[in-house]
């Protein structure tokens, strides 16, 4: 059970202020209550709030997670997974440190456990390219995403935009949908300080990754029309350079189409091998290039997903 073994990373957090750990159990049908009964007799700080039914015509995590934000007693809302465990003690604190005059939202980097094999390298990678763009875009003054794996935001601003109201129709997007409709360059940061990431489990097979990425790809096309038309001018340059490449080789001339080749190559690498530094992933740094031509790939097996109608519902 992930709760067991995660849980504890949450509850230990050393944070000068009082706090408190929200845990929702949402209609579970195992021991999760039990163990959430044990777990408060030694943590007086965790507040557990039980779930026993459905919402009608809202899928997915939304209505549990807005029950769990309604019963907080504190005004910032730090939010992860049950699947995710915070790397130190001081996730809490770091993630907090984020917050200053006007910011309203945080973002924080929630990377994959490093595991032998090439699926956890594929899949860390683009966990980290994902990163770079929202983080980088926040930065640039147009955040548009964030993950529910490490995101914070203040209630206040939860309540006053309605909380998911305008969103509760789409299976995901509790926490993408919900930052690409509120924040702004005035009222978001984000943190990338270590102590602030939170981990989880990768997935085990190719197809659960596809399944698990094809169903967050889903939520897209609701994206604000520059967000979308940004990122999907990114997609397909990234797409297009290699073919683009080749064919200038042979059309016209070759020195100055390696020289901007190369050009692009080495900035690309000085950006990669800087940012993997910062978010603990520089064991990826050999095989950026590699990873990078993956990507080619990556854009054509889910591109497909930002047309498909989203899952009724959510697992």
């Amino acid at each position: 059970m992930n709760l067991a073994s995660n849980l504890p990373g949450a509850l230990s957090q050393t944070y000068p202020s009082t706090h408190e750990v929200i845990v929702v159990n949402h209609n579970s049908q195992d021991d999760t209550r039990y163990l959430l009964e044990e777990f408060k007799k030694t943590f007086k700080g965790l507040h557990i709030v039980n779930l026993e039914y459905e919402a009608k015509g809202i899928p997915g995590k939304k209505y549990p997670l807005s029950m769990g934000i309604r019963e907080a007693r504190h005004e910032v809302m730090l939010l992860t997974d049950s699947d995710c465990v915070p790397v130190s003690e001081f996730w809490v604190e770091k993630m907090q440190d984020g917050y200053q005059d006007g910011t309203q939202i945080v973002l924080g980097y929630s990377p994959y456990k490093k595991k032998p094999g090439m699926l956890n390298k594929l899949v860390r990678f683009e966990t980290f390219h994902s990163a770079l763009q929202y983080l980088s875009y926040a930065l640039a003054g147009q955040p548009y995403m964030g993950v529910g794996r490490n995101l914070s935001y203040k209630k206040e601003l939860f309540l006053r935009n309605k909380g998911f109201s305008s969103i509760n129709h789409v299976p995901g997007g509790d926490d993408d949908l919900f930052v690409n409709k509120v924040a702004t360059a005035a009222n978001t940061r984000i943190v990338i300080d270590p102590d602030s990431f939170t981990v989880s489990e990768s997935k085990k097979t190719f197809r659960e990754w596809v399944r698990q990425k094809t169903r967050h790809y889903t939520t897209g096309k609701y994206y604000k029309s520059r967000h979308k038309f940004l990122l999907t001018l990114y997609s397909i340059s990234h797409i297009l350079f290699y073919p683009a490449f080749i064919l200038s080789l042979f059309y016209f001339h070759w020195q100055w189409t390696l020289a901007v080749f190369l050009i692009r190559f080495f900035v690309q690498g000085i950006v990669y091998f800087r940012s993997m530094k910062k978010l603990g992933e520089s064991d990826l740094f050999p095989l950026w290039w590699l990873l990078d031509l993956w990507m080619i790939g990556y854009y054509i097996i889910f591109a497909p997903s930002l047309w498909k109608k989203p899952r009724a519902e959510w697992r």
